[in-house]
């Protein structure tokens, strides 16, 4: 036996097809190592460097370092589920899924979401394949809701299509039937701001600085704090700030943010509205009307105000409204949708194709708005799009969270035809791009769209553990540490009898 036979034996691959292809070409008398370099690549691994004059033991080392040492995809198994804790978007969580043949999928519980919500899905998953991603997200999507909760589902799905096209060597897009676009036209979102001036320099940075060419503003009430007569019946909903304060008060029910649209009685006199045209109207004298510019967080007021505030709004000619009302008031949003001629758009909050359909039957709305960390992962997400591309109504992407999400997102938009744009949410985080580092080279972002990658496998990333590292939340510094804890199923899950 020679001493690469020996090796092979003791790597476990006698017999396997890695003796028929590297053992000839390593046994050639005259190029013999110039041929087996030439042959070696071995799902996608490429020798060079300083292995170009090694012993033939440490070739065949270094290019079975990440081969399966199983037989197929058909034999993947679900083995570990684990999680880092990011600060971006205050708080958003990646997960990782680990396999018994040492592939791993990425995937992030959505921006303000728990971990927990993915960590007790663990148990329904090990042992199992990860390629059947439709069974395994039938099997777990009733632990899903509305919002941040379904978190927990979508990061799962997330990572099993990782794996997939890892273990396929195909991207994501591919596995989702094919692309209709190389790259992702992206929307920039843009924070209210202290002034006119600090409003400019946003503006500024997102268009000339980094090249984005659709904008999103906040356009909230919230602007209208101090201004005598602008809104009626909107002290008694302040914060002990005197905000109005959409976020940041969860532990009392009763608060503005807790309570819907219909039921807080705010109205906006004329006097507020024009300001808030003001506003607008300022934007656009700096962008013009090249750009498409659409508006969000307006606070929390009945569909009255808001076909007031639409109309009011309506000679700026606005890509669109974005979440006037609560997404599950159907009727009011048809309501709105027919009284104005800006485009109207919800979905952010929204769990499943089924729950998306009836705004889309009734042409509620002109264009839908999934998140994809919330409506259900990438297959959910396509068939939305797909959905209500049959209706007539295009597509948006809501994103807020880390480059994970927003891998899932671009492939998902690259396969869907009605795709108008994808939200990036973090422009002004410089360290955010560099949290992880592309398979096949391609920079991220170019000059305000997504870089689709064409070739690299999975969703085409992997983590930049020092940058995550340096950027881990406070509360949890812990980095894919084993989570043994979940392991365990305690119920029974089938919800019928």
């Amino acid at each position: 036996m020679t001493p690469s036979q020996k090796y092979l034996n003791k790597l476990g691959l006698k017999g396997s097809d890695i003796e028929e292809e590297i053992i000839p070409a390593a046994q050639e008398p005259a190029n013999g190592r110039r041929s087996f370099l030439k042959k070696s690549t071995l799902g996608g691994i490429a020798l060079g460097g300083a292995f170009a004059f090694s012993p033939i033991e440490d070739l065949i080392a270094q290019s079975t370092q990440k081969v399966s040492r199983y037989s197929s995809p058909s034999d993947l198994k679900i083995t570990d589920l684990r999680y880092a804790t990011t600060t971006v978007l205050g708080r958003t969580s990646i997960i990782r899924i680990d396999t018994n043949q040492g592939i791993y999928g990425l995937g992030e519980v959505r921006d303000g979401a728990d971990e927990r919500y993915a960590l007790m899905l663990k148990s329904r998953l090990l042992g199992q394949n990860p390629c059947n991603v439709e069974q395994l997200f039938k099997a777990i999507k009733q632990f899903g809701g509305q919002s941040r909760q379904a978190g927990g589902v979508c990061g799962v799905e997330m990572a099993l299509w990782d794996i997939v096209g890892k273990a396929y060597n195909v991207p994501c897009w591919q596995l989702l039937g094919g692309r209709y676009r190389d790259k992702i036209r992206l929307y920039a979102d843009t924070p209210e701001a202290g002034s006119p001036e600090e409003q400019k320099k946003l503006m500024n940075y997102r268009i000339n600085d980094q090249g984005y060419t659709w904008l999103k503003m906040d356009l909230s009430i919230g602007e209208l704090k101090g201004i005598p007569g602008a809104l009626v019946n909107d002290k008694f909903w302040q914060n002990t700030n005197g905000d109005l304060a959409q976020w940041g008060d969860q532990s009392n029910y009763m608060s503005y943010g807790n309570t819907q649209h219909p039921f807080t009685q705010i109205q906006i006199t004329d006097k507020g509205l024009d300001e808030l045209a003001k506003l607008v109207d300022t934007v656009r004298g700096m962008l013009g009307y090249d750009i498409p510019l659409s508006t969000d967080h307006y606070g929390h007021f009945d569909l009255n105000n808001g076909i007031r505030l639409g109309k009011a709004l309506e000679k700026y000619r606005l890509a669109w409204m974005e979440d006037i009302v609560s997404w599950e008031l159907t009727d009011q949003w048809k309501m709105m949708s027919d009284a104005l001629e800006t485009p109207l758009l919800t979905g952010e909050d929204i769990f499943l194709l089924k729950n998306f359909k009836p705004l889309i039957d009734i042409h509620a709305v002109d264009i839908i708005h999934p998140d994809l960390a919330t409506s259900g992962g990438l297959l959910e997400t396509k068939r939305i799009g797909d959905y209500a591309e049959e209706h007539g109504i295009a597509m948006a992407m809501h994103q807020a969270g880390t480059p994970v999400s927003f891998m899932a997102n671009v492939h998902c938009a690259a396969a869907t035809q009605n795709f108008l744009a994808l939200e990036h949410h973090s422009i002004d985080l410089p360290w955010w791009e560099s949290l992880v580092k592309t398979t096949d080279g391609r920079k991220l972002i170019t000059k305000g769209f997504a870089n689709l990658p064409l070739t690299a496998p999975g969703l085409g990333i992997e983590l930049n553990d020092e940058v995550v590292k340096q950027h881990l939340h406070a509360s949890d510094k812990s980095y894919f540490e084993p989570t043994p804890q979940w392991n365990e199923k305690r119920s029974h899950d089938r919800i019928f009898s």
